[in-house]
């Protein structure tokens, strides 16, 4: 399993952080020039996932401004489609054609062959994504990008907001879970308003996206999944099947997953509010799907855990 790589300019002199920032990101991402806004040190920290068809980071910095001229992408070129998710900051983009300013919860996605300006006043962090060109072609039948895209992960884009969350949890200390690339590759095909190879994945994704979210609503349904997606039930049902399971089915072991979390993690809270807090109308039905389910009773779990 692909580990994450840190780097972070704390322990650096701070005469030395902005060409070592520059170094690290050419090497470990894509080659910039880095400008401070005022004289205050520079501070910097970056995890980096190296998986088989694209490079992740979790970058975080205090105000600055970075360039990807004429001669740096001479000097290193990148060969790659960028993808920046701004998690905090407002963020500005020069390009040939203009400014985009770009608000917590937008995505960029840009040529990173293409000449630009970021700049962060108040600081950043957000998560950045290079996909080699060729992956890039494959993916979507685009040589490149003309022009910058803007696609809003924190509501209004569904596959931007799964593409988010799937990326976000790759970058975060300590997760074991391993990332799903062929999935986060199809999501971003859809974000460029391309039609992904494999729909059903982006279907099956968006739906497990959106029922995370909404886990705890006791009415969460197929046909309200669907229509927070964007599909027809049909198709969501077809998403589902293709893994073997239903959606039913998934909902109710994601909700006893929950549950058990819970009950270890917080032994003092009662069973029915276990019950409640996952999405469950009856304690008695929770309690009879636990047993079945992990072949040990709810109680005895939360007992076990004090």
């Amino acid at each position: 399993m692909p580990q994450l790589v840190s780097f972070n300019t704390a322990e650096l002199p701070a005469a030395q952080r902005i060409a070592r920032w520059e170094d690290h990101n050419r090497d470990a991402l894509i080659g910039l020039r880095c400008r401070m806004i005022s004289e205050v040190p520079f501070e910097g920290s970056e995890l980096n996932l190296q998986l088989d068809r694209m490079h992740l980071a979790r970058v975080r910095g205090t105000s600055h401004v970075v360039e990807r001229p004429a001669e740096v992408i001479r000097s290193s070129p990148a060969d790659a489609i960028a993808v920046y998710l701004t998690v905090f900051g407002e963020a500005f983009f020069y390009h040939d054609d203009g400014v985009l300013t770009l608000r917590p919860g937008q995505a960029l996605i840009c040529d990173a062959d293409r000449p630009f300006m970021r700049g962060f006043s108040r600081g950043l962090e957000e998560l950045a994504i290079k996909v080699p060109r060729a992956t890039f072609r494959e993916l979507t039948g685009l040589d490149e990008l003309a022009a910058p895209l803007v696609r809003d992960f924190a509501q209004g884009d569904v596959a931007a907001r799964t593409f988010a969350r799937l990326i976000d949890r790759a970058l975060r200390p300590g997760s074991d879970e391993p990332v799903d690339e062929r999935t986060a590759l199809h999501l971003l095909a859809g974000m460029t308003g391309r039609t992904a190879a494999d729909p059903g994945t982006v279907h099956l994704a968006n739906a497990r996206a959106f029922i995370e979210d909404h886990l705890t609503d006791p009415g969460l349904s197929a046909s309200r999944v669907a229509a927070g997606i964007g599909i027809s039930e049909r198709h969501l049902s077809r998403a589902f099947a293709a893994t073997g399971t239903s959606l039913p089915q998934f909902v109710l072991v994601r909700r006893l997953e929950r549950a058990r979390g819970l009950l270890v993690g917080r032994p003092r809270t009662t069973i029915a509010e276990v019950a409640a807090r996952c999405g469950f109308g009856s304690a008695a039905y929770f309690s009879q799907a636990f047993r079945a389910h992990f072949g040990v009773r709810a109680a005895d779990v939360r007992r076990s855990a004090v």
